[in-house]
């Protein structure tokens, strides 16, 4: 490689005939899709768990990367906002087959998630006995176990200090004071300009990454796609006064600002259709407490909802129209940043507003789990039996979410 070539390569990363570069590329879409549709029949227990099923498949098993490579990605999904595991997954499809590869990474994935919720919805509406059973209301108790668990995990390690704990208290009274989307996003910028200026962080090593098939010019592009949707679908919304654009709408803002995992998407769709009665509070609680129990990642909740909406969406064709919405913002971002990772993760300033906006999604998460989660579940000091139980079996028996989850509808079925 001559002087000038090396110059134009793009710093941090690897060139695709370069010896340090893993061999990722030169599979087929079919291949890709099979891989994934085995990870989305059998990955449960959250994405930390379905990074751990991504590496022993594809690392260790098939050797599409390295576990330099591998690492890299997962911190460079984690830093961006959305279901780092599906971005993951997303990534490793493009790396392996291209453009094609991506998008069948995401549907083997996705489906079988998807399809087992939007089955659950579609019994929920033509039996409306079942959500009002014992059965559902176990589900709702497992849901205030699950959300109590990811804050008490995201504390500790995304609250280590006095200040960033001083964020997250802040966030959830502003969502608590403002309990809408408005109050949500206003949380989350206010973290990230807090953390921006105020927190302190040790600088990055540089880094050396593998080549993705993303030229700056496009990656440029699908950043300014997913900013422009951002912004342009509330308005076309508001100006078509048409409810499906606007469910739409509030679905893609939700997967474009969930930052910290994906239990945080939870009050951005509570707010999007629970006020509106798009989908009664019991039943979006139920379907919560059930996308617990399957495999995949915690965003094809969206199926469900789209599923068991009234008015203008809903059934199947609505759950696929909702979980496309929410998994867009995913595409575009981790598509887009590939090309220049390297600039943002040493870019002090980034690293410390990501910081803030870690912690507030903590406070907002701790605000969501008090209403609507706590208020809509425990009426009884039944019920606050049954979660505490639920509560500790997770946290301290290190139990399985799906085995709580079937404890919880057992407990629900039993004292209903």
């Amino acid at each position: 490689m001559s002087q000038r070539e090396d110059q134009d390569e793009p710093q941090g990363f690897v060139a695709e005939d370069s010896p340090n570069a893993s061999a990722t590329r030169g599979g087929s879409a079919a291949e890709v899709f099979l891989a994934f549709l085995k990870l989305g029949l059998v990955s449960f227990g959250g994405p930390v768990a379905h990074l751990g099923y991504f590496r022993t498949e594809l690392v260790e098993r098939r050797a599409w990367l390295d576990d330099r490579s591998y690492a890299d990605l997962v911190a460079l999904c984690q830093f961006l906002p959305g279901p780092a595991s599906s971005q993951v997954g997303i990534a490793l499809g493009l790396g392996r087959a291209g453009w094609l590869g991506a998008i069948c990474a995401w549907v083997g994935f996705t489906l079988p998630s998807a399809m087992a919720l939007i089955l659950f919805a579609l019994a929920v509406d033509r039996w409306s006995a079942l959500s009002r059973s014992g059965v559902v209301h176990g589900l709702e108790l497992a849901a205030v176990a699950i959300v109590a668990q990811a804050v008490w995990g995201m504390a500790k390690v995304l609250c280590p200090d006095r200040f960033r704990a001083g964020i997250a208290i802040v966030a959830a009274l502003l969502v608590l004071a403002i309990p809408s989307a408005i109050g949500q996003v206003g949380a989350i910028v206010a973290g990230a300009m807090a953390g921006r200026w105020a927190v302190n962080l040790p600088r990055l090593p540089l880094a050396r990454h593998r080549h993705y098939p993303v030229s700056r010019a496009t990656g440029a592009a699908l950043l300014l796609l997913f900013l422009g949707l951002l912004i342009l679908l509330p308005v076309l919304a508001s100006a078509s006064r048409s409810p499906a654009l606007a469910v739409i709408a509030s679905f893609y803002q939700s997967g474009a600002l969930v930052f910290g995992g994906g239990h945080v998407v939870l009050p951005l769709l509570q707010a999007s259709v629970v006020p509106g009665g798009l989908v009664p509070i019991d039943v979006f609680l139920a379907g919560y407490g059930a996308a617990q129990a399957v495999p995949g990642p915690l965003f094809t909740f969206a199926a469900f909802l789209g599923a068991a909406m009234t008015g203008t969406l809903g059934g199947p064709a609505g759950g696929l129209t909702l979980l496309a919405a929410i998994f867009l913002p995913a595409f575009l971002v981790v598509a887009g940043t590939l090309p220049f990772w390297e600039l943002l993760r040493r870019h002090d300033g980034v690293q410390r507003a990501m910081a803030g906006v870690n912690a507030a999604v903590v406070g907002i998460l701790g605000a969501a789990l008090y209403d609507p989660i706590w208020t809509n579940a425990v009426h009884s000091r039944v019920d606050f039996g049954v979660a505490l139980c639920a509560f500790g079996l997770l946290v301290f028996g290190r139990q399985s979410p799906v085995r709580v989850v079937a404890l919880a509808a057992l407990a629900g079925w039993l004292l209903g």
